[in-house]
């Protein structure tokens, strides 16, 4: 069981698993996270994340995993993106399709032992992070535990539970919403 959370060992994880899979490697460090597709200069899919941060890692492949076969084959999966500084009615809109993404990663967080934190993603806009968000994301997880995951996000909380927590199964009393969250 590993308790150290070094991105190196993340994308090892990732790449061993997804490349042959996929064709998809996942890749560190841009200033900005983002989904590039193979092309002639590169003949993976990348998922780019941010700064070598392993939350950006998690959540990019949280992305990743609701995207789809289709959306896949975009840039950035296809999404629409408002930059920081949203209005609230832009942030509700970014909040509605973050939804699945936020609970995969709380997932692969959990799965990881690596503290999970809900992002506004909108350090400059009238919106933070709202109670209704947080409560609809632990839903979505909630969920995912009866229901099942969807396979490659099933994929990959198994290989990080397997790293980082020595095959112990997730408990849904880890996903309950706390002050600091």
């Amino acid at each position: 069981m590993h308790t150290r959370h070094h991105i190196d060992d993340l994308i090892t994880l990732f790449n061993t698993r997804f490349i042959p899979l996929h064709n998809t490697e996942l890749v560190c460090c841009e200033p900005e996270p983002i989904y590039r597709p193979a092309d002639a200069q590169h003949p993976r899919h990348r998922i780019i994340f941010a700064h070598g941060f392993f939350a950006s890692a998690l959540h990019e492949i949280a992305h990743w995993c609701v995207a789809g076969k289709e959306r896949r084959q975009l840039e950035d999966f296809g999404y629409w993106y408002q930059p920081d500084g949203r209005t609230e009615e832009q942030q509700r809109l970014f909040e509605s399709v973050e939804v699945k993404p936020q609970a995969l990663e709380w997932i692969f967080s959990a799965s990881a032992g690596f503290n999970f934190v809900f992002s506004a993603d909108n350090l400059n806009g009238a919106a933070g992070v709202s109670a209704d968000f947080k409560e609809k994301v632990r839903e979505q997880v909630l969920q995912y535990l009866h229901q099942g995951l969807p396979s490659d996000a099933r994929l990959w909380s198994e290989a990080l539970i397997a790293f980082y927590r020595a095959n112990k199964p997730l408990s849904i009393k880890e996903f309950e919403l706390t002050e600091g969250q």
